[in-house]
């Protein structure tokens, strides 16, 4: 149940980004039971390629807690972590990960690759997959399709003229 509760707070943030023209993306961290970190993507408005959610939620929690290590926390994401926020997860020491959709095409916390429970790095990490899955994995489905379909509008409108 608390696992839901965090991930309807984090799909709430990919809805602040999906206003925003970003990929609807949200993280929030907790931390003992509290929320300290909630993000969402900005890698369009930052043009940083760094601006995932889950990045700068760590970055924000990293803040609150004073310290790079967010050892008794757990992240919670909309879409599974891809390399660069899966080894910022592991560098934060995260012990534990919640995500909703599945990404077959950069996820490594089990989809493509398990990055974060590889035995060979020093620190694993507890994945806790598909939470919320169908409504996150439908945030994402319903952000591309209207993508798509304003470059086809867009194209014919070129057309046109």
């Amino acid at each position: 149940m608390l696992d839901e509760k965090y991930m309807l707070m984090a799909i709430e943030e990919a809805k602040k980004a999906e206003v925003l023209g970003e990929v609807p993306i949200g993280a929030v961290i907790v931390h003992k039971g509290e929320v300290i970190a909630t993000a969402f993507n900005l890698r369009e408005k930052l043009q940083t390629t760094d601006s995932h959610a889950e990045m700068l939620a760590i970055q924000k929690a990293n803040e609150v807690i004073g310290s790079w290590r967010l050892e008794e926390c757990t992240l919670y994401v909309t879409l599974e972590p891809c390399p660069m926020c899966a080894g910022a997860i592991l560098q934060a020491r995260i012990p534990r990960v919640v995500y909703g959709a599945k990404d077959h095409k950069a996820g490594c916390a089990g989809s493509l690759y398990n990055f974060l429970q590889d035995e060979r790095f020093n620190h694993q990490v507890d994945v806790v997959p598909d939470v919320l899955e169908e409504e996150t994995s439908q945030l994402l489905t319903n952000f591309f399709k209207a993508l798509r379909q304003r470059k086809k509008a867009a194209n014919q409108q070129t057309l046109n003229d």
